[in-house]
């Protein structure tokens, strides 16, 4: 008779709900690590809290007829459907997002004064431009959208559920607390359950479940369960049939608590910050002259009946601010990088966000999920321990012949796999003939026990036709079958201190029944990517440090993190969440550690919280579940290919091929791009501060201004060609960038100053020597040429300047792209040929011109010599903070100061321990070999340490 839920777990004999399946006592501690919270708290099945009771009562179901409809659509009324609540920003809402800013609001505000002042043609032009840009960051956003959507095809979409009786196939959405369904082999489980132990037909099954679980904590072993136990939503089912009910859905659920997590993430960019800061700069002095500007002219103006009109004098001032401001800088910064998410994308690399485009060329430590990110995440053969006696071929024929044909164990496939892979005899066999072994035959075999811990099989050797016994399991138990072996059990103690699981082997004699001798020891491990190593060096030597961050054990993210190439200095759940130490202290832990494990998603996004209140630049790579948070945290998050829906969700940037070599592409391309946006920016900076300061002084001095067309004119031109610099070639640095706002910024008023001297020079010079004397824009029938020598000046020498921005060194070290110069040089080309022929403007002689096209060209090649020696003498550390004498820079610049010196001598002091623990341990190993070298040992060595499994 079929038992209801309650009935089924009230056996005395049935083991004590646990939180995560212990498969052996080397993992107690991880699974009690990870099962905890950051603050310690257990994560059991009352994540109900007080609701437990109540939960309980839902839980009584019969479990081969299920909720009736009615129930179940009470309780859906109660509970909600069973899906994470998906946060998505209004598409208009996020589309009027890209006006909001200091640069939108200074363009939107251009755009008003060129209504007030009835410039319309302007005024079409600069709302052309803002709408440009926000169309150009709203529509690659949402193709990445798009693509990240057609990926979405790991979802469980549809269960089996019993409801009114019957076994039908139902919307995961539409399950309750309560509901009865059946897990399979491959299905992934829709919402957090507890098993039943009972099959689809009502019977108890006597096998487990084995659960891949590492989308949630990151071990790349599946877990089994067990009768009672729970299984936690998105995890898949790798071997077995249970059915299991339904204990918590949707936000209740394990993931929800990364859901809240991610819901609770909600900083801004660091590339808005940048724009912010650049934007605010740009407001403050613009306004700052303008409004100087307008209060001289009042005074000076107050008894002219004509100029003394409020219209007259915010006119030309306010054509002045417009042309001043930098309409562009947005818009340049978004095709550029639009552009290189274009390109990536060819490359495999989906952009999700724009601005992490600019944001990965920041990235200063990458901390990267290890479990089918670095790994393969899949079991295979490692280094074994022989008996004398028998090769690594006897090993793998054996322990294949007592493997279960068809199992989907991950540790039978990969004892399979590895003998198929390497054994001759086992290679070359028919299609068909792929479950037998040439020259043996299995008359008997008996599947892996838990009780026994071992699989056995009878084999006959059809050549000699004798008869002998194989098993295979846990390797105390094979080493206790053959009566002790003090070799073996130093292997498996190596093995077990390297994190690697081990297997046993053994057969008995030919002929025989009971005389058992050890064949030796399988060693398997979830070994790295092909180019995981390589990967890691190239991020090394672009300046990056790489992280590992696991939810498995300590010493297994120690081998691997030693097979990668990384430090051993991995730091376990406990220092994480330690609450003793400081909050300097523990930044300074995270900053040294080589790696992380067994950690929960709380931990993970702990990490990437901690160092980025260090002032770093945080990228997280994962593919899990329990990544997500994290993925949301950091600066960059990068969901890696074959992640789940909530990582892809949660992150910035999808890798669409395996492993980590495709982040070297986007991470150099991402510098390209930053390269060129930093070159936009120094040079519109720089136009700005020369255009408002030689004009500021010539309203002052002599009332004259360009004429409003002209100065139209240079903003259309010289913004619209530098849309190209999002192709040009780029020098890509080979350390992590930085907006340097301060060295930006003093850069740009230091050739904004230069420039704005040579501007005075061309004017004075002109009208001095040729008489080219300047009019206000009211007179008529007066003599204009100084306009025109001035606007082909004031375009030209500004504009060669982005040959020398383009590049922190000397300009001719990388050579520009040939559609950059063309565009840029034929644009000055236009204004040249437009003041040589008076179109728009009086014309001049030609060899005037000429030599003020010249003496502008020569300039870019003077100033770039200058911006080199600034490069070269500015120091992050010392002049950005010493620059400024101000209070709060020498304090910064003490702190940090001092913070050194206390690091240098913390980190001494330990490398002098280390060098006398090294002492001491060579003193004593010479004692012990009475002053003999001893020879070396391999790690197998049977000669050293204690022997046997009791005394572990």
């Amino acid at each position: 008779m079929v038992r209801g839920y309650k009935e089924l777990h009230d056996d005395t004999d049935t083991a004590p709900l646990r939180e995560h399946d212990v498969l052996d006592q080397s993992r107690a501690r991880s699974n009690s690590v990870s099962s905890r919270d950051s603050g310690g708290n257990h994560r059991g099945a009352a994540f109900y809290n007080k609701e437990d009771v109540e939960l309980e009562d839902l839980l009584r179901t019969n479990p081969l007829s299920g909720l009736s409809s009615e129930e179940a659509s009470q309780r859906l009324r109660t509970y909600g459907p069973n899906e994470l609540p998906e946060v998505k920003r209004n598409r208009l809402l996020r589309f009027l997002g890209y006006f909001v800013g200091p640069i939108a609001f200074l363009i939107e505000l251009a755009c008003i004064i060129s209504v007030i002042v009835k410039d319309w043609f302007n005024f079409a032009f600069i709302l052309g431009l803002l709408i440009l840009n926000a169309v150009i960051g709203y529509v690659e956003e949402e193709r990445a959208e798009s693509a990240v959507d057609a990926l979405r095809h790991t979802l469980a979409l549809k269960t089996r559920c019993w409801r009114d009786g019957s076994l039908r196939d139902l919307d995961t959405t539409s399950l309750v607390p309560g509901d009865v369904i059946v897990l399979r082999l491959g299905d992934i489980v829709p919402a957090d359950v507890r098993l039943l132990g009972i099959g689809a037909s009502g019977d108890e099954t006597e096998g487990d479940l084995l659960v891949d679980q590492s989308s949630l904590t990151g071990e790349s072993l599946a877990a089994r369960k067990r009768k009672g136990e729970e299984v936690y939503s998105s995890t898949i089912i790798k071997q077995g049939q249970q059915m299991a009910i339904v204990t918590k859905t949707g936000s209740k659920t394990y993931i929800g608590r990364a859901a809240h997590l991610i819901a609770n993430t909600k900083d801004e960019g660091h590339f808005q910050k940048i724009i912010g800061r650049i934007g605010n700069f740009l407001i403050l002095f613009t306004l700052v002259l303008v409004i100087l500007i307008i209060v001289f002219q009042f005074i000076t103006f107050r008894n002219d009946p004509v100029r003394s009109d409020v219209l007259k004098i915010l006119g030309p001032v306010f054509i002045l601010a417009v042309a001043a401001i930098p309409v562009g800088l947005p818009t340049v910064c978004a095709v550029t990088m639009a552009v290189g998410a274009r390109g990536l994308a060819y490359k495999q690399v989906i952009v999700k966000r724009l601005a992490a485009v600019e944001e990965m060329s920041a990235l200063s430590i990458l901390c990267s999920d290890k479990t089918g990110t670095l790994t393969k995440n899949e079991l295979t053969f490692d280094e074994p321990y022989l008996c004398d006696g028998f090769s690594e071929d006897d090993l793998l024929l054996y322990s294949y012949l007592a493997s279960e044909f068809g199992a989907n164990d991950p540790i039978e496939m990969a004892v399979r796999s590895a003998a198929e892979h390497q054994i001759a005899l086992l290679r070359n066999r028919p299609v068909t003939q792929t479950h037998k072994v040439p020259g043996y035959e299995v008359s008997e075999f008996v599947p892996f026990n838990p009780s026994v811990k071992y699989t056995q099989a009878t084999i006959r050797n059809t050549e000699n036709d004798t008869t002998f016994l194989v098993a295979k399991g846990a390797p105390q138990v094979i080493v206790r079958m053959v009566g002790g072996n003090d070799p073996a059990v130093k292997a498996y103690v190596a093995m077990a201190k390297r994190g690697l699981r081990a297997l046993g082997v053994a057969r008995t004699v030919a002929g025989t029944r009971n005389q058992w001798q050890l064949v030796g020891l399988i060693s398997l491990l979830d070994p790295p990517r092909d180019d995981s190593a390589e990967t890691i060096k190239r991020c090394q030597r672009m300046g990056i440090t790489v992280k590992m961050v696991t939810g498995d054990q300590q010493i297994i993210a120690k081998e691997v993190s030693r097979r990668l190439g990384l430090g051993q200095v991995i730091l376990d759940a406990s220092h994480i969440s330690n609450t003793d130490v400081s909050e300097l202290e523990l930044s300074e832990r995270f900053y040294k550690a080589d790696g992380f494990a067994e950690v929960t998603p709380e931990h993970k996004f702990r990490i990437v919280d901690v160092l980025q209140k260090r002032g770093l630049m945080v990228g997280m790579t994962g593919d899990g579940v329990n990544d997500a948070p994290a993925l949301k945290k950091a600066n960059v998050g990068i969901a890696v290919h074959g992640c789940t829906d909530a990582a892809r969700s949660a992150a910035d940037i999808v890798l669409m091929a395996p492993g980590l070599s495709t982040i070297i592409e986007g991470i150099l391309a991402s510098r390209a791009i930053f390269q060129r946006m930093r070159s936009y920016a120094l040079y519109r900076i720089t136009s700005t501060i020369h255009f408002l300061v030689f004009f500021f002084v010539m309203v002052l001095v002599y009332d004259w201004t360009l004429p409003a067309k002209l100065l139209i004119l240079i903003c259309i031109l010289n913004d619209a060609a530098t849309l190209v610099i999002a192709v040009d070639n780029a020098q890509v640095s080979p350390r992590p960038d930085k907006w340097r706002v301060g060295q930006l910024i003093f850069l740009s008023c230091l050739l904004g100053s230069l420039l704005t001297a040579l501007s005075f020079g061309h004017f004075y010079y002109f009208k001095n020597v040729h008489g080219y004397l300047p009019y206000p824009e009211s007179q008529s029938d007066v003599d204009r040429r100084l306009d025109s020598i001035m606007y082909l000046h004031i375009s030209s020498a500004p504009h060669f300047l982005v040959f020398s921005t383009r590049l922190t060194g000397y300009f001719w070290q990388n050579m520009p792209s040939l559609l950059f110069t063309v565009v840029i040089v034929g644009t000055q080309v236009v204004a040249l040929l437009m003041v040589i022929f008076g179109w728009l403007t009086p014309a001049i002689p030609f060899g005037q011109a000429l030599v003020v096209f010249g003496i502008s060209f020569a300039a870019c090649v003077i100033l770039d010599v200058i911006k080199v020696q600034v490069y070269k003498y500015w120091s992050l550390t010392s002049h950005s903070l010493a620059c400024a004498p101000c209070g709060g820079r020498r304090r910064m610049l003490k702190k940090r100061q001092q913070e050194t010196i206390q690091q240098e001598r913390v980190w001494r002091n330990i490398e002098d321990v280390h060098k006398v623990a090294l002492k001491t341990k060579a003193i004593v190993a010479l004692r012990e070999a009475d002053g003999k070298i001893p020879p070396a040992q391999s790690p197998y060595d049977g000669r050293s340490g204690r022997g046997s499994f009791d005394s572990l």
